[in-house]
């Protein structure tokens, strides 16, 4: 056997043997089954981040609706309302005094769309009725 030969087959082993005990290739084995885990929890954390900041818009314009209604101005709350990008579901509900607006929405596009995100938000009135 010339040197040449020997050092390929690892002092001398057969050529299979020395083939199996080989390791190139396996870091690009290992890097192409964890790409696919890595991208899936970067997904999941991006889309947790959309719907955490989507959920804090609702509670935001929620709030606001329901202190502009409650004081007696409809006509500028369902004005805000209007001016949200995106499709909400509004519901208003007078309990006594307080005035509530319930918002449902769903963030984003793709998968995103399956979920639903509400926020209610209730404010005292001055108890003068004001028009849904």
């Amino acid at each position: 056997m010339r040197s040449a030969d020997r050092g390929r087959c690892r002092g001398g082993e057969s050529g299979l043997r020395a083939l199996l005990r080989d390791e190139r290739g396996t870091v690009t084995a290992e890097f192409a089954i964890v790409l696919p885990a890595v991208l899936v929890v970067l997904g999941l954390v991006i889309g947790g981040v959309l719907i955490a900041a989507h959920r804090a818009t609702l509670v935001s314009l929620a709030a606001e609706a329901a202190r502009l209604e409650a004081r007696g101005d409809a006509a500028l709350a369902a004005a805000r309302l209007t001016a949200v990008d995106g499709e909400v579901e509004v519901r208003r509900e007078s309990r006594g005094r307080l005035s509530c607006v319930t918002l449902t929405s769903h963030p984003g596009g793709g998968l995103l769309a399956a979920i639903g995100v509400e926020a209610e938000g209730c404010a005292v009135g001055d108890g003068m009725e004001t028009a849904p």
